[in-house]
Formats: C-alpha cells, sequence, structure tokens
C-alpha cells in the first residue's frame, strides 16, 4: 500500500525572501514603536548588491528605513562583501509614500472598519505540543536550528531551507518520519562530506529528538543533495515581501487566506485576522473541543464585524462546528479594533515572526490559551 505523507517545507531566515520580509517587519516595527498608531503596508525587494524599499507609510515616526535595512540585514549574517549582497555595501533605494486617503476612511479610529476584503485561516491540532501540524513544525524547527548554527559556525551561511514528510495512518494518526531534506549556504571551504556531517549531527538529530523521533528510523535523508551551494542569498535569487506565505502558516497542511503578513499593521485583517483566527482554533483545540480545527474569517473593507465565520473539525469535534462557531462569536470581539485590543498588536513584536514564524512560539499573545477554560464549559 502506498504510504500516506504529508511534506511541509520552511526556509531560514537567510532566504531571500525571508530577509525581504525581515526588513519590510522591522520597519513596521520601528514606526509602531514611536506612534503605534502608524499605518504600514511595507514591500521590499533584494537582489545582487541592491534593495529596493516601497510601499504606503502614514506614522508620525521619524525613522531612518535605509539605516533599519542595513541593521536587518547585518544581523541576518550577510556580513561579507564578496558575497554579492552585504550590510555595508548594498545599494539600498526608498520609495515610500503616505497611505491612500480612500483606504484611510474606512479603518480610522471612528469607523473601526477592516482595511481591506479578505478571507483567512487559522488552524490546530493535537500532533505537536505547541497544537501545529507535524510537518510544518519539524521543517520550521530545522530551518531555526540551521540560523543557530549559522550563527557559530563561520563556514555556514544564512540560506537555508528545510522539508520534512511525514507518514500517516487511515485515522490521520502520525506513524514516522519518512523524508527530511536539508538544504544550507556555505563557505567553498567546508568540504561536502563534513558538512552532511554536521548537519545530520547538529541538526538534524537533535530537533528530531526533541519531537520524539530516532534520526536512524528516519527512510531517507538529503543534505544538499545537488552539491555545493556557495552562492545563494539576494545574490543566488532574488527575494521579495510576502511569497513565502504557505511557510509563514501551516506548511500547506491547512488552508491560507488571500494575503502575507509581513510589512502590514494591524489594520490589515490580512494579518490580525489570520492571527485571530489561530488563537481561537488553538484554544479550541486546548479545550478538548477537537483534535483538528481550522477556522475561517473574511472582511469587507471599511466594516468591523466579519462577513463570515466557520469552523471545521474534520469530524473530531466533541461538539458541533456549528456550536464551537457560536462560542467563538460570543465570547471573541472579531472586529479589527477587537482583535488589536485582545492580542495588543499596536506594539513592536512582528520583527520576530520574519525569523523565526509567525506560529507556534509561545510568546506571540496569538498562541496563548487563556480562552480554552471558558470553551471548555461547553463540554
Amino acid at each position: 500500500m502506498e504510504k500516506r505523507l504529508f511534506t511541509s517545507e520552511c526556509v531560514t531566515c537567510g532566504h531571500p525572501d525571508k530577509v525581504a520580509d525581515a526588513i519590510s517587519d522591522a520597519i513596521l516595527d520601528a514606526c509602531l514603536a514611536q506612534d503605534p498608531n502608524s499605518r504600514v503596508a511595507c514591500e521590499t525587494t533584494v537582489t545582487t548588491n541592491f534593495c529596493l524599499i516601497c510601499g504606503e507609510i502614514t506614522t508620525k515616526a521619524v525613522v531612518d528605513y535605509e539605516a533599519v535595512a542595513r541593521e536587518v540585514i547585518a544581523s541576518i549574517g550577510y556580513t561579507i562583501p564578496e558575497d554579492q549582497f552585504a550590510a555595508d555595501t548594498v545599494e539600498i533605494l526608498c520609495k515610500i509614500h503616505t497611505q491612500s486617503a480612500d483606504i484611510a476612511l474606512g479603518t480610522n479610529d471612528a469607523v473601526g472598519g477592516a482595511g481591506d476584503q479578505g478571507m483567512m485561516f487559522g488552524g490546530a491540532c493535537t500532533q505537536t505540543p505547541e497544537l501545529m501540524p507535524l510537518p510544518a513544525a519539524l521543517s520550521r524547527a530545522l530551518a531555526n536550528r540551521l540560523t543557530q548554527c549559522v550563527e557559530s559556525n563561520d563556514l555556514l551561511r544564512p540560506d537555508g531551507k528545510t522539508q520534512v514528510s511525514v507518514e500517516f495512518d487511515e485515522n490521520g494518526k502520525v506513524i514516522g518520519i519518512d523524508t527530511v531534506v536539508v538544504s544550507v549556504m556555505h563557505s567553498a571551504d567546508f568540504e561536502m562530506s563534513e558538512l552532511r556531517r554536521y548537519i545530520r549531527e547538529g541538526v538534524i538529530a537533535p530537533v528530531l529528538a526533541k519531537y520524539g523521533f530516532d534520526i536512524e528510523k528516519v527512510a531517507h535523508i538529503h543534505i544538499n543533495p545537488t552539491g555545493n551551494f556557495v552562492i545563494g542569498g539576494p545574490n543566488g535569487d532574488t527575494g521579495l515581501t510576502g511569497r513565502k506565505i504557505i511557510v509563514d502558516t501551516y506548511g500547506g497542511y491547512f488552508s491560507h487566506g488571500g494575503g502575507a503578513f509581513s510589512g502590514k499593521d494591524p489594520t490589515k485583517v490580512d494579518r490580525s485576522g489570520a492571527y485571530m483566527a489561530r488563537y481561537m482554533a488553538k484554544n479550541l483545540v486546548a479545550a478538548g473541543l477537537a483534535e483538528e480545527v481550522e477556522v475561517q474569517l473574511a472582511y469587507a473593507i471599511g466594516v468591523a464585524e466579519p462577513v463570515s465565520v466557520r469552523v471545521n473539525s474534520y469530524g473530531t469535534g466533541k461538539i458541533a462546528d456549528e456550536e464551537m462557531t457560536a462560542l467563538l462569536r460570543k465570547h471573541c470581539d472579531l472586529t479589527p479594533g477587537g482583535i488589536i485590543r485582545k492580542l495588543q498588536l499596536r506594539r513592536p513584536i512582528y520583527s520576530q515572526t520574519a525569523r523565526n514564524g509567525h506560529f507556534g512560539a509561545e510568546n506571540l499573545p496569538w498562541e496563548q490559551t487563556d480562552l480554552a477554560e471558558t470553551l471548555k464549559k461547553a463540554l
């Protein structure tokens, strides 16, 4: 019988697209730190020795966007001019203007409406302690571990990708890990057999062990399968804000909405709505109401209340999906203003999401399970 596999991938913070995300979110944080009511929609693109920052920003903050970008690039680890993308030598061009007055009409404090139309999703399941799908959690953990190794090993470079295939039984229960793929940029001085040993022992083995799996029982492991990965980062591939949306959410295990997250202030429901959907889904699972849940929200521009709320428990619910939907509507303020207040989103907390992932980290406000006790009463 063919194996029932599900595969998710992730990238490190040094991947070109995530470099762009990190710059956009750092600019957002810099604005919010001075002016919590900043309206930010910042897009970044990076390529060989060049960075373009553009978008719409309306703020009272005084921010040196170029300085913020150089600081981010340096913190990620791009400091070697010979790599053709380095913090001190990259050319940076800023093209920023203010937010459209038409959009502002629908999102000002008096109206409190959504900054755009759109639908967004949140998911949670019992496959991991953080209530994330195992393939996504493992690929994220491997990417974050790679980043830690880059910071301590001069022969590694910041760009990298991971991928994990998990085997499930016919009831959706995890059987084991079938395939792990890791590719990492490196110095030409890092001999390939030594690099593969280093990644196997220093990255893959400890991450799998943390989640209760033995590396010796993994059927297939591929480390830099094409060989050398010396030319990478923005010099090897152009990066753009918002192009890693599946990496940013659930690795394809749950649905993704219509928009990306990075560089957007919380009046943009693409971001805040997705965070709230995750919060609700996680609390439903933490309350024991279901083993697996996906929550969908949808909004109309300028309208405060969502046009739809939907819970899908994939048949694992202890109560009907419609009852869970009613519970969420009863206990959660789903207006953009209500979401911002509940999750305290007008703070400079977003740079970490571009670097370490948007979901699964306990220190993020939408990862809290403070609603679970209230929801348990429904049982």
